[in-house]
């Protein structure tokens, strides 16, 4: 909490107001929102999903004391790839999370089926949301087949839930993050020069 804090005052000492007003009330978010309703209900991978991608406006802010429509393009491809990324952890982990009294799921999915529908839609949101700048033909291949590849695993998880197909769509999610992030920053790149 201490480095928090001094984290704060730094960015408004140092770097800008925007960016620490940022930064505290994503702490302030996570720490009063996210945290306490983990113990009350499943929205609260939804609630967690906004102090998770706040890091993006953060970084945008302290760079350009501003917040542009690129940074809410980037704050909404890691809002939503949160979704496939936890709640497949979620799936894994179902039992242990109840009996430390988490609510991560609900309970009225004894079967999975609603959270497994969840996957798959924030998934495709996903993918449609990082297709979104159409920055050319090359650009949108990799991002469809980045897609394809995260897609694969989650209708694995929607076909049958377990802790092997859950675990896989985890990894997945790993190695599809970076990757989009990488050929989104090429295409920036490569747009500048031209």
């Amino acid at each position: 909490m201490l480095l928090s804090v001094a984290g704060g005052i730094y960015l408004a000492a140092l770097v800008n107001r925007l960016s620490a007003v940022l930064a505290i009330s994503t702490l302030l978010s996570y720490l009063l929102i996210y945290t306490p309703l983990k113990r009350r209900t499943p929205l609260c991978t939804l609630l967690g999903a906004f102090p998770g991608a706040m890091p993006t406006l953060i970084g945008w802010a302290g760079a350009s004391n501003g917040v542009s429509l690129q940074a809410m393009f980037l704050f909404a491809v890691l809002f939503l790839w949160q979704f496939p990324h936890f709640l497949s952890i979620a799936l894994m982990y179902r039992k242990d999370y109840e009996r430390a009294g988490y609510r991560m799921l609900p309970r009225f999915d004894a079967d999975s089926r609603f959270t497994r529908g969840e996957i798959v839609f924030f998934t495709v949101a996903l993918i449609v949301t990082t297709l979104l700048p159409g920055a050319g033909v090359l650009y949108s291949a990799t991002m469809l087949l980045a897609g394809g590849f995260l897609l694969f695993y989650a209708l694995r998880v929607a076909k049958a839930s377990s802790k092997v197909s859950a675990s896989g769509l985890l990894h997945a999610s790993v190695v599809y993050l970076p990757v989009v992030l990488a050929v989104m920053a090429l295409a920036k790149a490569l747009s500048a020069t031209t």
